[in-house]
């Protein structure tokens, strides 16, 4: 067990929440469970990244995301991180196809102009509604867009939650939450009822700007920087 004095480093806490994952969801036809941490690579990069930047007790603000993609956390086990920007941005080398995740494009748009990963990790903690990614057909697939899956899924979203806020030290006062539409209104649902943070705070999500307002990217990275920054 990594500890710094008596306590358990975050990466430890991080990293045990990830090796325990194991829905037991009933899944509609054609659905399937995205689990990087169950494949030895991908669960060797997710051990370099957070021994690289959670190694500490320091607390984090959460960043509550909707579910990994099929081109970045789903393949690294990071949230928002492609391959390439694990490799150029992180400093971790890895073999997976150098595939791009628009997502992840703009998420460390925000990491530099936030003065680094560094400094960014060292501030947040980047997690998901649900921390495992589903496809359905090979597709990426959302948990809200299939109506069993949704209903399936809510009571382990509010155990993830609950398991992560249990042993990862952050701010209960606030969070941040990627999408201001579906995500943000099932998680406010969630919050009214279990009392997990005092406030969230939503963002547009990074897919629906860089495909809908990709002119306007620098704009967001503003944005983000702003809401990320204003004293908590």
């Amino acid at each position: 067990m990594k500890t710094a004095g008596n306590k358990i480093t975050q990466s430890y806490a991080i990293l045990n929440f990830y090796k325990n994952l194991s829905p037991k969801l009933k899944l509609p036809a054609g659905v399937a469970i995205m689990n990087p941490f169950t494949d030895a690579d991908s669960w060797r990069l997710a051990e370099t990244f957070y021994n690289k930047f959670y190694n500490d007790t320091h607390q984090r603000t959460f960043i509550f995301g909707i579910n990994p993609g099929r081109f970045g956390g789903g393949v690294t086990g990071i949230p928002f991180t492609d391959p390439i920007r694990l490799k150029e941005v992180c400093g971790i080398d890895n073999e997976l196809p150098k595939k791009a995740e628009l997502s992840s494009h703009f998420i460390y748009a925000v990491v530099e102009a936030y003065g680094g990963a560094e400094a960014f990790y060292h501030d947040f903690f980047i997690t998901a509604l649900s921390p495992l990614g589903f496809t359905k057909n090979g597709i990426n697939l959302n948990y809200y867009d299939d109506k069993e899956l949704l209903k399936d899924s809510e009571p382990y979203i509010i155990q993830c939650i609950k398991d992560q806020l249990s042993t990862i030290a952050t701010d209960r006062d606030v969070c941040y939450c990627l999408g201001e539409g579906t995500n943000y209104k099932i998680f406010q649902r969630l919050n009214a009822k279990h009392h997990f943070f005092k406030e969230i705070i939503p963002l547009p999500h990074p897919r629906f700007i860089m495909q809908y307002r990709r002119k306007k990217v620098e704009e967001y990275v503003k944005l983000y920087i702003e809401k990320l920054k204003t004293p908590k």
